[in-house]
């Protein structure tokens, strides 16, 4: 998949005139929008600004494709008060990294232990507070921020883009939060980027695995790509990668899945990972955070991101998410920074 180009997000002004800074939105620039932080999350408020509508639009690929593009500059959208039904929940899924140009071969994908249903395919997940794929291992004793993760990044052909709408929200609490993987390597030191930099870890998936088991349920395969396949759940990936649609160098490695660095000594790689892990967790200023509202619905790229639920609730948290599979990580040396792109 081809790199997007370098590109210059300022342009040289007149004498006295202030260039405007660089936009992603493109043709959605028409609809209401703000962005939640200065490196994470934008947010459409009106609930007049529905995707239904935009799937159904005659411009439609070019609002997809630009959505595509905003979600990989900015980490994470956010729609209110949604009307998307599931089937098209799916199809904005696949139509996502479609025209943002993802292998032919990926397509959405089945988690390691989906159940089929009359009302659901396999390939939605549903996430709930009753158990399941939300709180797969989850303790009340654990540290909240051993909830970051990455989705599925056990497979060899990974996510791009998901997308979840919940429908059921308790009264209070029950937000997630989302981190900026650009931001996360911009900043680290220079040294310790170059020292990262074509190193690969181990993700290891075999919570998922031991959880089926349990059930008595078979590993489902294959899951949205013909390399995902088996019942190992295990894949080896950059620690730094390169993002196909920006270009940007973001932090791969997460607390969820990720379990060793593979170039370095055990010792070694515990160090550098928890480092790491800890760097994702305490840098509120690469976070941001969402409180939902029944219906709302989040699209976030799995690329350049690391999120975790907020377990501080009471009653019922239930909603649909469909995850859309990308292609094989990568890291090219020639690739920037996010914050040297844009000249922050």
């Amino acid at each position: 998949m081809a790199i997007a180009q370098s590109f210059s997000p300022f342009l040289i002004p007149p004498e006295n005139m202030v260039a405007a800074p660089f936009s992603p939105l493109g043709s959605l620039s028409v609809y209401d929008s703000y962005d939640e932080t200065p490196h994470v999350g934008t947010r459409f408020p009106n609930k007049t600004t529905q995707l239904s509508r935009i799937l159904e639009a005659p411009n439609s690929d070019e609002l997809v494709k630009d959505l595509a593009t905003l979600v990989s500059h900015r980490g994470v959208v956010f729609f209110s008060e949604q009307d998307l039904d599931i089937e098209k929940q799916k199809e904005l899924g696949t139509r996502l990294g479609e025209l943002a140009g993802k292998p032919a071969t990926s397509k959405l994908h089945v988690h390691p232990i989906s159940e089929q249903t009359p009302e659901l395919t396999a390939d939605v997940s549903v996430i709930s507070s009753e158990g399941g794929i939300a709180r797969n291992g989850y303790s009340k004793s654990a540290r909240a921020s051993a909830g970051w993760h990455t989705d599925i990044t056990f497979e060899p052909v990974p996510s791009d883009y998901a997308i979840l709408k919940l429908h059921t929200i308790p009264a209070v609490g029950g937000d997630t939060l989302w981190a900026s993987g650009y931001e996360a390597y911009d900043k680290l030191s220079p040294a310790y980027q170059k020292f990262l930099e074509g190193l690969t870890a181990l993700h290891d998936g075999s919570g998922f695995r031991k959880y089926a088991k349990e059930l008595g349920t078979p590993i489902n395969d294959p899951r949205g790509s013909p390399e995902n396949t088996g019942s190992n759940l295990q894949a080896v990936h950059p620690v730094i990668r390169t993002h196909p649609v920006t270009g940007f160098k973001s932090l791969f490695v997460n607390r969820g899945f990720t379990i060793r660095i593979v170039e370095l000594h055990d010792d070694e790689s515990a160090e550098v990972l928890n480092y790491l892990f800890r760097h994702v967790a305490e840098n509120h200023d690469m976070h941001v955070r969402f409180r939902w509202n029944k219906n709302d619905i989040a699209i976030w790229d799995n690329r350049c991101t690391f999120h975790t639920a907020t377990n501080d609730y009471q009653g019922l948290r239930l909603g649909n998410r469909v995850v859309s599979i990308g292609e094989k990580p990568f890291f090219d040396p020639s690739s920037k920074s996010r914050r040297a792109v844009l000249g922050l």
